[in-house]
């Protein structure tokens, strides 16, 4: 892709990490702030280039980014990669700590560890399987015990996060929010399957 622009890089991380909503020129428009004729010419680049795909509703254009393209996949990876990576170095602390955790098949830090300089306790959504839940569990609580901060662990299965972003639990809405850790094409699975009616 040719040169991308800050306001391209938002409009594709607001849409990967809202799969709960359906995103039209003017919405994702007033999300960045920036003018709705300037979404839509982004969007129409972002889908000639077969990043995002639209779908006609109503009159409007709604627009996701396109899974079964692998370049759209391997670019939205990219840019979730590199948000952790441009954090700022109070982040990049806690995003380097828990880059550690073996036992997660994603991990992505949210909260008030993204906002504030000093938050209480370090919130973490970690997507595991069954058989290494125990595992995880450990590791964090170890973790615990070396921090001076305390990680506070959201525990999801996939199918359990699939599930909750489908049902508009709000706790996992905000989680996704977050800055991916590990397992960014993990999250690219849960968009997809989010938006799966």
């Amino acid at each position: 892709m040719n040169d991308i622009t800050n306001n391209e890089i938002q409009i594709l991380l607001k849409i990967v990490k809202s799969p709960e909503i359906d995103y039209n020129a003017n919405s994702i428009a007033k999300e960045i702030k920036i003018t709705s004729m300037g979404a839509l010419k982004i969007l129409k680049r972002l889908e000639k280039e077969n990043i995002l795909k639209s779908k006609k509703i109503g009159k409007a254009f709604i627009y996701k980014i396109n899974i079964e393209n692998q370049y759209a996949k391997k670019y939205i990876t990219l840019l979730l990669s590199r948000e952790s990576l441009q954090s700022n170095t109070r982040v990049k602390r806690w995003t380097n700590e828990i880059k550690k955790i073996k036992n997660a098949d994603m991990i992505i830090l949210y909260g008030s560890v993204l906002e504030k300089q000093n938050p209480n306790d370090i919130d973490v959504l970690l997507t595991t399987d069954k058989k290494r839940f125990n595992n995880l569990e450990k590791e964090i609580a170890d973790l615990n015990q070396i921090n001076i901060k305390k990680i506070h662990a959201l525990y999801q299965t996939f199918d359990d996060l699939v599930n909750n972003i489908k049902k508009r639990d709000k706790i996992a809405l905000s989680a996704i929010k977050g800055i991916p850790v590990k397992g960014e094409e993990k999250f690219i699975e849960i968009y997809n399957e989010s938006r799966k009616e």
